[in-house]
Parts: structure tokens; sequence; C-alpha cells
């Protein structure tokens, strides 16, 4: 099978349009519907693959596409997800919606450094003509699998996309997949039935597909992270935005424990008079994560950031706005977190878009959230904090370090 060619990171072109959709409750509609007008072929990959809820519309999406003859691909992680319930195998199976699981853990699980690898991106790709990027897993917004029913939904974001984005997502996924495939049959010694498979799935990619127009539309790029080509694409991003703000930053992330040089580059911001808003979590979800973020809290206070915790619900967003109503607008949507396992382990996709409405949409929502559910985090009360949690901060940001020492990486 011949082997895939990297992916080069195009610049950005005016060419897209792109909406921005919150929550499942705006994202699972646009995917579904997208989904049931297939003509030729669905590929998605999620971190969380989870049935409950709402989440079955799409497992349900999938099955009648593939049943009307739609190739239909899905990758998930193997940790994030965890194993198809029996119905939901037999339906996938008879409809012939095809899965790959990427790096399962394995007899040893996560005691195997390489193992921390993990698939994080959420994208989903429609006849090549429609791409679905962000943070939302296929997971219900009031479904938890490890807190169960939530009170209120979580706060994540995605975007739909048309325009010359989509071919290099499909491009990408594609490649993917096709690793995934050669390695299982690989395995299993099936190296004739790969090529064949690939040969067929090319002539189905090509079924039903036309030339897209290009139409003068929203500026955007599509930014990768991996372990080979694009190791620092997306904190680079982030960090050059930051560094050409002039009025305002928001971010809104899940897990924020950002290495070294982002700090700085937050601080320098703030120092230099731009406004500087961290909207993060709130709630206690994960040891690690949790406590490892709280000792960069207090230079980012003291330099003038702002921070406020999301308490509702879980964040999960991993969005930032900048300069909505400037010259300069940027902002992305993906799902790549501003923390050691998202900029230095996990596969990422984000998309940055360079539009003054759709920059202005997403401020309008982040800044209502920071107003209506948002608990700024006073300095003077952070630097008060009960010595047991300073303690846990301290021990969880220690672990991480080490952890990464483990892995070769430097943060």
């Amino acid at each position: 099978m011949p082997a895939p060619r990297p992916v080069s990171v195009r610049p950005s072109r005016s060419n897209h349009q792109i909406e921005l959709l919150q929550g499942t409750a705006e994202f699972f509609p646009a995917l579904i519907a997208a989904m049931d007008a297939a003509l030729s072929d669905i590929q998605l990959e999620t971190y969380i693959f989870d049935c409950t809820g709402s989440g079955a519309g799409v497992a349900q999406a999938l099955v009648r596409a593939a049943g009307r003859g739609v190739r239909v691909h899905l990758v998930v992680d193997g940790f994030g997800t965890a194993a198809l319930a029996a119905p939901w195998r037999h339906a996938f199976e008879q409809a012939g919606v095809r899965v790959q699981v990427y790096s399962p853990l394995g007899p040893l699980g996560l005691l195997l450094p390489q193992r921390w690898r993990r698939l994080h991106r959420k994208l989903c790709v429609v006849d090549g003509r429609v791409l679905f990027c962000g943070g939302i897993n296929v997971l219900d917004d009031f479904h938890d699998p490890n807190h169960g029913r939530l009170a209120a939904p979580r706060l994540d974001f995605a975007v739909r996309v048309q325009g010359s984005l989509v071919a290099q997502a499909s491009e990408s996924m594609e490649q993917l997949w096709w690793q995934l495939k050669a390695g299982q049959d690989a395995r299993r010694r099936r190296l004739g039935q790969a090529l064949a498979d690939w040969r067929a799935a090319r002539l189905a990619r090509l079924k039903g597909r036309h030339a897209e127009k290009a139409s003068r539309g929203m500026r955007a790029t599509f930014l990768l992270r991996d372990n080979l080509a694009h190791r620092t694409r997306i904190e680079r991003s982030y960090r050059r935005a930051i560094a050409r703000a002039r009025h305002e930053v928001i971010i809104a992330n899940a897990y924020f424990i950002p290495g070294g040089r982002l700090r700085r580059a937050l601080k320098h911001a703030a120092r230099r008079g731009v406004r500087v808003q961290l909207l993060l979590q709130g709630r206690y979800e994960y040891f690690m994560q949790y406590h490892a973020a709280r000792p960069v809290y207090g230079a980012l206070l003291a330099a003038g950031v702002e921070i406020y915790e999301y308490a509702p619900s879980f964040l999960h967003a991993k969005v930032a706005v900048i300069d909505a109503h400037g010259a300069r607008p940027w902002a992305t949507v993906g799902s790549s977190n501003l923390d050691p396992l998202s900029l230095l382990l996990a596969r990422e996709a984000n998309v940055v878009v360079k539009d003054a409405a759709f920059a202005r949409d997403l401020r309008e929502r982040l800044a209502r959230a920071m107003a209506d559910a948002g608990r700024p985090l006073n300095p003077q009360a952070y630097a008060r904090r009960p010595w047991r949690e300073r303690l846990l901060d301290r021990m969880a940001f220690g672990l991480m370090r080490a952890a990464l020492w483990v892995t070769g990486n430097r943060y």
C-alpha cells in the first residue's frame, strides 16, 4: 500500500463559510442533517463516542447513511471511548459502518508512556463538502460517563465549515484511517486485502464529488497538532495572535496549564494594556487537571490577567477570540486544550477564523458566560487559599512535570 504523504498546512484563504455552533443542542442537529444528506462518504473522528441520550441520534445517522450505501469511516480513541454496547456494535456491523480504534490500551494500559499519545481531535467531513471541527465529542451535554446526569449542559463549541479547509481536513483524516487500517491488516497478514480496500476507497471517494466554487467569504486556516510534522503549530498560532493583540484577549479553556512561553505571552499582553480574560474550569473533574492548573494562576493574576471560573457545569470549550472589534480580529475553535497533554502529546485540530462577524459572535457568547456564570478569581483570596489546597496543587504540578520528563518533553 502506498505510504501516505505528509499533510501540508496551507495559508489562510478567504473562501469559507463558517458557522459557530454552541453545545450539542446546536451541533448535533447540524451534524445529523449533514449525515442524512450524505451521498458518498462520511469521515468521523472523535475522542469519546457515547450513545447515551442525544448521542444515539448521531449513531443512528451513521447507520442510516451506511445502510443506503454511503461509505462511513469512524475512528475513536482507545482510551476516551469505551467498548460499544452489543446492540450498537451489531447495528454498525449490519449497516456497514467501519470502525477503527486509535491506540487501544492493551493489558498494561497507561503504564506505557507511548499510550499517553491520544487521538483528541473531533472532526467530521461529509462528502468532501462540509467540515465540522471543535471540542464537542459525540456525548450528550447533560451526561458525563464519570459523573452521571448533569444539572446544566457543558459549555463547548464547534464550527461548520464550507470551503477549501474541508479538503485539507479530509486528507488528514484519510491518511490516519489508512495508517490504522494498514497496521491492522499487517498484524493480521492481510496486505493484499489492504491494497484492495485502498483502491476501492479511492474510487468511492471520487464518486459524487464536484469541484468547489471559490467564492469570497471568511478567511480561515486549518491547524493540526501531531507528533511528526506539526508539533507546535497550534501553540505558536496562539502566541503570535496574543503578541499582536491591541485591545482584548479572551480564552475559554477546559484544562489550562500553559507552558512558560504561553504564560509569558499572556503576562506581556496584560502589562502593555491589553485586557486579558480567561474563562476556566471551576468544577472539580480530574485531580491532575484541576490541581496542576492552580500554581500558574498566581503569576497571571499578578500581571493583571482576569480569571473567571465556570461552575454551572463542566467547561469543555477550547476557544479564544482576540480583538473582535479591532482591525485584525482573530478567533479559534478546536479540540486543543492549553495543557501539556494537548500541546505535547495528543493529535489535535483547530480552525482559526479571521473574520469580524465571527469573532464578535464568539466574543458575545464568552462575555455572556463570564457575566452570567463566571466566578471572578480574587488575587487576594487566591493567595490566602488553605495550605491543604496549595499542597495538592504543588503535588499535582510536580507529578505533571515528572510525567513529562518520562516522555522526554520539556514544557
